[in-house]
């Protein structure tokens, strides 16, 4: 079991002036870092992989797509070019050492088409998403599809959802995560939605009903940890919080208003929860 930390509670492009925010998280003890890659840029990438390898920090990476590169776009060609980025993001992925890929880039974050999703675009979706899963193997990253709730997204909303697309992917680095923010929203069973999505989940994010500080809210965090627990997890318990270090985070995000003290008070109470409920539940990871 290894506890992250996603630096989108700092900023949506990590560079080195970010790297004493990773030597704190570091001595609070965190095992790694989500880098989100926004801008793929395989040097630039690969410079703060060595520098996290330094600090002992593992990590995993995380990205979007948008309108304009929407794998599940009727247009073949925002099709393709969804594709690209995609493979463009893993190669900066495996430039920073990262063994997985996490996000909604199976389809364009905040775009809706008024309706649910097709069997078109669920054919569009699976055969953008199967050229992905190929090429990932060959730089030996994992994806990690998030399913997000419906005001986000309208084609994968649910976890046994997001299975189910990875089932027909049909390859085995198309894998999911688990995210209790998004299952807060839609999940009527946290239970039910883990154990929909074990065979294929390799990724958690914790992440509070307010977005703030894991364990200060109202997510149902001793069902989350007792079904993880159930299915032996095993994976990554990756901290995922927001807030207004960036306005463009804040607006995508939609917060508003401050919800902890710190980011650092945030990242020093977060690890202390989640090593209490793992240490409960994993003794071999106390």
């Amino acid at each position: 079991m290894k506890i992250g930390l996603n630096l989108l509670l700092w900023t949506g492009d990590v560079t080195d002036e970010h790297l004493p925010i990773c030597e704190m998280l570091k001595r609070l003890g965190y095992d790694g870092v989500e880098l989100p890659i926004m801008a793929p840029d395989e040097a630039k990438f690969a410079r703060l992989g060595k520098s996290l390898d330094q600090l002992g920090l593992g990590r995993t990476a995380s990205t979007i797509r948008v309108a304009e590169d929407n794998p599940i776009s009727p247009d073949p060609t925002v099709r393709a070019k969804g594709v690209e980025r995609t493979k463009a993001t893993l190669d900066s992925a495996a430039a920073a050492g990262c063994t997985h890929l996490i996000g909604p880039y199976y389809s364009a974050l905040g775009l809706f088409s008024g309706q649910g999703p097709t069997d078109d675009e669920w054919r569009w979706g699976v055969d953008s998403m199967r050229q992905v899963a190929e090429y990932a193997a060959q730089v030996g990253v994992t994806l990690a599809l998030e399913p997000l709730n419906r005001f986000e997204t309208y084609f994968l909303n649910t976890h046994a959802d997001a299975a189910r697309f990875a089932r027909e992917v049909d390859h085995p680095s198309c894998r999911v995560m688990y995210d209790t923010f998004h299952a807060n929203i839609e999940e009527k069973s946290v239970s039910g939605a883990i154990k929909a999505c074990a065979d294929v989940l390799v990724h958690v994010h914790l992440s509070e009903n307010d977005r703030s500080t894991p364990g200060a809210g109202d997510v149902r965090w001793d069902e989350t940890f007792d079904a993880l627990r159930e299915i032996d997890y095993q994976g990554w318990l990756t901290v995922e919080a927001f807030g207004q270090a960036l306005p463009e985070i804040a607006e995508a995000t939609k917060i508003w208003r401050r919800m902890y003290e710190t980011e650092e008070q945030l990242a020093r109470d977060a690890i202390g929860f989640i090593r209490a409920e793992v240490g409960q539940r994993w003794p071999s990871n106390r």
